[in-house]
């Protein structure tokens, strides 16, 4: 039986990566349940937004209607928070195993955005 040669980082990078045009379009690849749960969250958030604009539409009390948005708001964190994790557990672990430093300062710039 052949011995299993390991995984390039071409082959990987072919995997998860595709051009569109002349510009490189990145993919993430995390489980089906991560996403799921991710999706899960963003369903709910989706609810809870659809709830604010029926409040507005309702001319409710102005205090109820930005606690929604709060909380809201710290939903979206959550699951911006759990994508970042994910991310720096395997894509940025990933590309900087595959020589490709520069991802660090893409984080960096990444990181900066969602702590506005």
């Amino acid at each position: 039986m052949a011995e299993e040669q390991p995984v390039s980082h071409h082959e990987v990078h072919e995997n998860y990566c595709g051009t569109d045009g002349e510009k490189t379009v990145r993919k993430s690849h995390h489980s089906a349940e991560f996403k799921s749960s991710l999706t899960s969250r963003l369903n709910r958030i989706e609810g809870q937004v659809r709830g604010i604009k029926g409040l507005i539409e309702k001319d409710t009390y102005c205090d109820d209607v930005l606690n929604q948005i709060a909380a809201v708001q710290s939903a979206l964190n959550g699951v911006g928070k759990l994508l970042l994790e994910g991310h720096m557990k395997s894509c940025v672990i990933e590309r900087m195993q595959a020589g490709e430093p520069e991802v660090i300062d893409e984080l960096l710039v990444t990181v900066k955005k969602l702590i506005r």
